[in-house]
């Protein structure tokens, strides 16, 4: 995992600022936008932390759910060699290339998941 900080089931974006000496980030997947920062790493987790409690909060007071609203659809760029492998491949097995990408990343997220 690459620039991300969990807490709960929320995750948070970090980034750094060389000009103000800041490290800040966002909640990720949430259809808010939920900030934090901090001088230090201790401090930028704190701030995560806080922000996470406050818009839990939040969610609650206002009966929102906390988490983004997801369609099921989006597209996908790919090179164009690997688009033609993949309608091949979904040929072959019978299925649709809908079909054959959602079972590419559900292996993915499996694999990812278990430590890879």
């Amino acid at each position: 995992m690459k620039d991300v900080i969990k807490y709960k089931e929320y995750l948070g974006s970090v980034h750094f600022s060389a000009e103000d000496e800041v490290f800040y980030g966002k909640i990720e997947g949430v259809d808010d936008l939920v900030t934090f920062e901090g001088k230090t790493v201790n401090e930028l987790k704190q701030a995560f932390t806080e922000a996470v409690e406050d818009y839990d909060d939040l969610c609650i007071k206002t009966g929102k759910s906390g988490e983004k609203s997801y369609k099921g659809s989006f597209n996908v760029r790919i090179a164009p060699e690997l688009h033609r492998e993949a309608a091949r491949k979904s040929i072959e097995l019978g299925i649709s290339l809908n079909q054959l990408v959602e079972k590419a990343i559900r292996q993915m997220i499996s694999i990812r998941g278990s430590g890879a």
